[in-house]
């Protein structure tokens, strides 16, 4: 049984294109989204990460793979995974690609960039 009710939960939603991303954004007022590849490792080791993230924060948390809809690669100028993007109301208005990050420096870059 799945749950349809936006909001966070204690694991990454996966959205399988540009369509269920932008719906998952414009259903919640703070999103933490993975951009990733399958076969990275570094994206992998990312999951706990992002689970931890979405029971620390108000941030809904999801990933996606830009591979499966090319066109997200341009849309969010993306040049290397993980590429973790941050939407409020809906608009990306942060982002980090520097690899692997830890879920204390990552909850406070969401704190910092929603203070």
């Amino acid at each position: 049984m799945s749950e349809s009710a936006p909001g966070p939960s204690a694991r990454p939603v996966d959205l399988d294109d540009a369509a269920a991303l932008d719906e998952f954004v414009a259903d919640t007022d703070l999103a933490l989204v993975e951009f990733y590849t399958d076969g990275c490792t570094i994206c992998g080791s990312m999951e706990p990460v992002l689970g931890n993230v979405a029971r620390a924060t108000d941030a809904a948390v999801a990933t996606v793979n830009p591979r499966d809809d090319p066109p997200l690669v341009e849309r969010f100028d993306v040049r290397s995974v993980p590429l973790l993007v941050l939407f409020v109301d809906g608009e990306p208005v942060a982002r980090r690609a520097e690899g692997f990050v830890g879920t204390g420096e990552l909850v406070d870059w969401i704190d910092a960039e929603t203070a």
